[in-house]
């Protein structure tokens, strides 16, 4: 049976240290606040902005709402962006993507300042990641799969290591940070020839293939470190799933991220780290 990596000691670890640098922001004059940009009312922004609000209160910082009609128009949308990017009082901001169609969503990204950019979704953010130079923020959820390696003495140094995916959102960023953490990378994608001899010789298989429970017990092997990054409603099990077909893979390798409880529950405790990082550089801590 392998040992469940699971998300919430890593997220309280986080939390902890947050806290504690919230009151050195408090003692400077600075309160954390983070900045929820969200347009219209989908189900998937309303549950991530809940979660992340009940973070940020625990964790001391302030949440500020800018909630834009789904019609709304790429003026207004601009002019959102610039009076956050203007408020002293904000040090983070989150703004959910995809965006409507009727806006111009590369625009509205480059329009965000890199240094309150806390989910990467600039290209100075991106550029932060893959050159170590820069402003700019690690997407939440390629970080919470480091975070999650750190708490449980996982080191990547001198291992190998595959990605299932490589878009800018997960793949290409946490391969860029297990690199950066001196593991030998490979980024397996859909055109990818024989994905499963590839995955079977990593130490650390790291799956955000999009693809709910599509990568099952052929692509793994006794010894290995799974982290699955996929969540997704199974309506025929009723129940949340992962992109690894968990009843197949768990019995073999050594250790794995359970979906859900996993890397989701960590990666609100990254963004709220971000936006807590983000104001101890305006008070100088």
């Amino acid at each position: 049976m392998a040992e469940l990596l699971k998300g919430a000691p890593v997220a309280a670890a986080l939390a902890e240290r947050a806290a504690a640098d919230v009151e050195a922001c408090k003692a400077k004059g600075v309160i954390p606040c983070l900045a929820i940009l969200r347009v219209g009312e989908r189900d998937d922004d309303l549950s991530y902005e809940r979660g992340a609000t009940k973070r940020c209160a625990a964790a001391g910082v302030e949440v500020k709402n800018v909630v834009l009609p789904a019609d709304v128009d790429q003026d207004t949308m601009m002019q959102a962006i610039a009076d956050l990017n203007a408020d002293e009082a904000v040090h983070g901001v989150l703004m959910f993507r995809p965006l409507p169609k009727q806006l111009n969503e590369e625009a509205c990204c480059e329009a965000l300042a890199a240094c309150k950019d806390v989910d990467a979704a600039t290209i100075a953010s991106l550029a932060h990641v893959f050159t170590g130079k820069g402003e700019g923020y690690a997407p939440c959820t390629a970080q919470a799969c480091m975070e999650i390696l750190a708490h449980y003495g996982i080191d990547p140094k001198g291992k190998r290591a595959a990605v299932i995916g490589r878009s800018l959102v997960i793949g290409k960023p946490v391969s860029m940070m297990l690199m950066g953490a001196n593991a030998t990378v490979t980024t397996c994608h859909t055109k990818t020839v024989d994905m499963p001899s590839i995955t079977k010789e990593a130490d650390i298989v790291v799956v955000a293939a999009g693809r709910m429970e599509t990568i099952g017990a052929e692509y793994f092997k006794p010894g290995q470190t799974v982290i699955d990054v996929g969540i997704g409603w199974n309506e025929e099990k009723g129940k949340l799933c992962g992109d690894v077909k968990f009843d197949e893979v768990e019995p073999i390798v050594d250790a794995i991220t359970p979906v859900p409880g996993g890397v989701g529950s960590v990666t609100t405790a990254v963004l709220v780290s971000h936006v807590v990082e983000a104001a101890k550089q305006v008070a100088g801590l």
